[in-house]
């Protein structure tokens, strides 16, 4: 209402005196003067409320106003107020439009030389050929009859008046001059990704300085800014420009707004028909970075990948972490290109398409997670045990076994200073001695086999087959070793399935392929009791285990697990 209320104004004074006046004079004066404040003041508004927190959208409004209070200070306004606003502000739509040029996108400027420069475009425009010489003269006591009263004038200086606007033209002229090669240098600077950004906006608005200052450089002679023919000519190609730089705002949006659409699409068809990971693929077509990392967050601080997997969000040269939020709540972070930052629409509305889709790898991500945390747990477990088994075979080997066997040397030694009768009992003491021996060692080979330990799986598995009381014939051994938790599982495997199998011959094949220890055993017939432990032991290394009773009577097992050789 302010915007529309402002510009019908503005063209009110326009047409009431249009000799004083840039607009007003035609129809197609009067819509370049109402569609050029009002598309800035429409496309700062849409920019203000995309990005609350950027300068950028209230700048390009308050271009849009200033626009109009270009024809305030006409002659004819009629109005003390009015005509008095006019003469202070008439010149600052320039200023304006280079401070949102240098600040697009994000709303600050670029360092300090930008700074300066604006500030320098400020007190020439508002100071210089505004305010000053509102306050040492006042036009209808020099001469212009129509013009109302200036509200603001303090004094009759018009000497010092005229020394101050032509000081004002030509700090204007380094200041436009200055933005706009700050403009250019930016560009050249930027990121392929940023300058796409923000060419079509920073361009625009450097033609439009361009015009100004050619403006700035035609009115030095006289002294002031006026509207002969020049002055139209310049104000119509400064039109130009600005509706060039809100195209290209709105361009940027209608980018980004395809980008989301183009996702969605994408991230719809990768729901249906890919797996794990596919949203990042999508994501870093979508951006153009293949190297681009998606992490989840969990309850417990922890990162992780679609699979489940640990990540560390480390910072790195080049490249940004930015979380996308539900809310308050961070769904998932995105590791992608630092220049991607320079384009926050592009990323706003990429996360806005895929939200669902984040949230929905999130939560299979946090049930893998979990599931990983299971498995290494239960990996932790049997390498728990086997370290534990390890240690009481070692201690039944050096410590109770040993000790039985010194005992039946002490009675070797001992049995020829006894009688007959003395020697007979000290035998049958040395026979169940070497009994109980044995079955120690039988105890201990079960717990843990020291050979398994010493020289590997090969040989420990032909030690059994050796040892084993019904025929086994095996296909062939690995001879490498494998990792210590890997072989014991390829072990207790074979040496279950030959203790279960009774009476009935087994085949053996053990052998490496692709990283994977592969175990095959056929036996003849069925086996007693179940394999769920050794399933279980398997499955903790991320293995599997398959077991077939066919109908002939026959048992195949067959194990993957993985290893590194």
């Amino acid at each position: 209402m302010a915007a529309a209320a402002a510009g019908i104004l503005s063209l009110g004074l326009a047409q009431h005196d249009p000799q004083a006046a840039l607009g007003g004079a035609s129809i197609p004066a009067d819509l370049v003067l109402l569609g050029t404040g009002w598309a800035l003041i429409v496309c700062g508004i849409a920019a203000w409320v995309r990005r609350p927190g950027s300068r950028f959208g209230r700048l390009l409004v308050a271009a849009g106003f200033a626009w109009f209070l270009a024809e305030f200070n006409n002659p004819g306004a009629g109005s003390e107020a009015l005509f008095t606003t006019g003469l202070v502000t008439y010149a600052v739509c320039p200023v304006l439009v280079a401070h949102a040029a240098l600040a697009y996108p994000g709303g600050a400027l670029p360092g300090a030389i930008a700074r300066a420069a604006i500030a320098l475009g400020y007190a020439s425009t508002i100071l210089a050929l505004g305010l000053a010489p509102t306050l040492l003269v006042d036009p209808m006591s020099h001469g212009c009859s129509q013009c109302p009263h200036d509200m603001l004038a303090v004094a009759s200086q018009p000497a010092l008046a005229s020394v101050s606007s032509v000081a004002g033209l030509d700090f204007g002229l380094v200041w436009t001059l200055g933005v706009i090669a700050l403009a250019l240098v930016g560009i050249a600077r930027a990121s392929p990704a940023a300058r796409l950004v923000v060419a079509p906006v920073v361009l625009s608005a450097a033609a439009y300085l361009g015009l100004v200052a050619a403006d700035y450089g035609h009115s030095i002679g006289r002294g002031f800014l006026s509207t002969d023919a020049l002055d139209d000519q310049l104000w119509l190609g400064q039109a130009v420009a600005l509706a060039a730089l809100t195209l290209g705002v709105a361009a940027t949006w209608t980018r980004a707004r395809h980008a989301r659409t183009t996702i969605s699409r994408l991230v719809v068809h990768q729901a249906e028909s890919r797996g794990e990971g596919g949203l990042r693929e999508t994501l870093a077509a979508t951006l153009a970075d293949p190297a681009l990392q998606l992490a989840y967050p969990l309850r417990d601080g922890r990162y992780v990948d679609a699979s489940g997997r640990r990540m560390e969000l480390r910072s790195e040269p080049g490249r940004a972490v930015t979380p996308l939020l539900r809310g308050s709540r961070t769904v998932a972070v995105l590791i992608h290109r630092a220049d991607l930052l320079e384009d926050r629409g592009l990323l706003e509305e990429v996360g806005a398409a895929a939200r669902l889709a984040l949230e929905r790898e999130r939560l299979h991500a946090e049930v893998r997670a979990q599931l990983e945390q299971l498995r290494a747990s239960r990996a932790r477990n049997v390498e728990t045990a086997d370290v534990e088994r390890r240690r009481l075979e070692r201690n039944l080997h050096d410590g109770a076994q040993q000790r039985l066997v010194v005992l039946a040397l002490a009675m070797g030694l001992l049995r020829p200073e006894l009688e007959d009768e003395a020697a007979a009992e000290l035998d049958a003491a040395g026979l169940e001695l070497r009994e109980a021996l044995g079955e120690l060692r039988e105890l201990a080979r079960g717990i843990y086999p020291a050979v398994l330990t010493d020289e590997g799986l090969g040989a420990a598995i032909q030690a059994l087959a050796e040892e084993a009381t019904v025929p086994v014939m095996i296909d062939g051994l690995p001879t490498e070793r494998l990792p210590p938790a890997v072989e014991a599982a390829g072990y207790f495997l074979v040496a279950e399935v030959i203790r279960r199998a009774v009476t009935s011959m087994v085949n053996v094949s053990v052998r490496c392929s692709e990283g994977r220890l592969l175990v095959e055993m056929d036996s003849a017939g069925t086996l007693t009791g179940d394999l769920v432990d050794l399933e279980d032991r398997i499955g903790a290394l991320d293995g599997e285990l398959a077991v077939v009773h066919s109908a002939t009577g026959h048992t195949t097992i067959r194990a993957e697990i993985p290893c590194v050789s």
